[in-house]
């Protein structure tokens, strides 16, 4: 069985017609964010979120509210580009109270000339008997049928995720054994992504870029080396000619999502002159909450004046920025001299071995019993914590189930110890690991 790939829906809708209630309506309680991950989900860019069982992230592609409206029908443009290129299905938002305007006309022309699965919403119909009519309007956009929707009372939501998920190919969901590499080259603009990958590409790359099914604006590079094979994704994709910072940031984190979801290992690209910044957390944030392994590497280092202590400032600079990911592995490097950028290929290894690890059951419960010796677990109101098991559950990333007696107990800062104590036996250099706390009930 291949690797699952979620697919991703993308919601188009001009300013004020209810994206983000929709959001949080269909992300809930359920969006994870993870508490100390900078920067992230703050202004709800993306949720994963599943429909009878079928996961699929949810990402908006909205700019920032424009005033005027042709900059209204400029950005829509854009937020459209942004889903074709993007998204698997997109969802296209109205409102019904506002009717149908023409840049609701001037979008779905697009939509529908890309060919891509579209559903169209209307949304803010509260009332069935009052709106209906005005529901009906909507088919003269000539997308198709009108869902009605209340997004702010969760009506109708049922109906327009049935027909969202229709599209999921099945096939497409399960991707073909594919055993090679997969590695997402991010980064802020400019800081030299597309560079590495011609560097290590040399003279033998395939552009593979109309695979079926990959007709995102990422253009993934296939290079062999050493007569394995690797395939870098690239997001530079369309160099926009936005303004805008904001919403460049915004556009910059909707692919990076796009091209992180379908690797195993994001090689985040930090400019050595500019230093690590909040948006290279932000991308970062992204790797780790999907689990992906992550390398940093510090481009430009061609750049920089240098003394013995140069590398060990900038490492810990790196390590205090992104704290959230002490496994990260980095490397500094120079794609304009070439220099370090052959060894980013025996990292890549190193780190995909790791990423998917398999650590025997016999093992794991050993270390955990030691572990328990060493540092007593933690205990509220006379009640004490109890490891009773651990055992391995999933790969990429390395993921354990441990049984204990009660839940509440198991703090995440225990949790972390015993995440400590099975790194420093096996490493795990270069990926996150993920733990999931199970409650078994004492039986004696």
């Amino acid at each position: 069985m291949g690797k699952k790939k979620r697919p991703i829906v993308a919601v188009v809708g001009r300013p004020n017609v209810g994206k983000s209630t929709l959001f949080n309506a269909l992300a809930g309680e359920r969006i994870s964010i993870v508490k100390d991950t900078p920067g992230i989900t703050r202004d709800r860019i993306y949720a994963d979120t599943s429909w009878l069982d079928m996961p699929f992230t949810l990402i908006d592609t909205g700019g920032i509210e424009p005033e005027s409206k042709d900059i209204i029908l400029s950005q829509m443009r854009e937020q459209a580009q942004t889903a074709i290129d993007t998204a698997d299905v997109i969802i296209f938002m109205t409102d019904v109270k506002q009717g149908l305007v023409d840049a609701d006309d001037k979008v779905a022309d697009m939509l529908r000339r890309s060919r891509k699965p579209v559903v169209l919403v209307v949304n803010k119909v509260d009332d069935h008997q009052k709106y209906m009519a005005d529901v009906y309007e909507f088919y003269n956009l000539g997308i198709g049928e009108p869902h009605p929707i209340s997004a702010a009372n969760k009506q109708g939501l049922g109906d327009m995720l049935d027909e969202v998920i229709s599209y999921f190919d099945k096939t497409e969901v399960e991707e073909e054994d594919d055993d090679r590499t997969k590695i997402a080259i991010v980064g802020k603009p400019n800081v030299g992504k597309s560079s590495i990958i011609n560097r290590l590409a040399g003279e033998n790359r395939v552009i593979v870029s109309d695979i079926a099914g990959t007709t995102r604006d990422a253009i993934d590079t296939e290079i062999v080396h050493n007569g394995k094979e690797y395939v870098f994704i690239d997001t530079a994709g369309l160099r926009r000619k936005n303004k805008i910072k904001e919403e460049l940031e915004k556009y910059m984190i909707v692919r990076a999502v796009s091209a992180i979801e379908r690797a195993d290992i994001a090689i985040l690209v930090i400019d050595a002159v500019e230093g690590v910044t909040e948006q290279d957390a932000k991308i970062a944030g992204i790797a780790h909450e999907r689990g992906k392994a992550v390398i940093i590497a510090v481009n430009k280092w061609d750049a920089i004046e240098k003394d013995n202590k140069t590398v060990k400032e900038f490492t810990s600079r790196v390590r205090e920025v992104l704290s959230f990911m002490p496994y990260a592995e980095i490397i500094f490097i120079s794609a304009v001299t070439g220099q370090r950028l052959m060894k980013l290929y025996d990292i890549i290894d190193i780190v995909n071995e790791n990423h998917s690890m398999r650590i025997s059951t016999g093992v794991l419960n050993e270390i955990m019993a030691e572990a328990v010796a060493l540092q007593q677990p933690p205990s509220d109101k006379g009640k004490r914590l109890r490891l009773y098991y651990i055992t391995q559950a999933a790969v990429k990333p390395p993921t354990f189930v441990i049984f204990v007696n009660d839940k509440e107990l198991m703090h995440f800062s225990y949790t972390r110890y015993i995440e400590n104590q099975i790194r420093e036996a096996f490493g795990f250099r270069g990926t996150p690991l993920k733990f999931i706390i199970r409650e078994r009930k004492e039986n004696r």
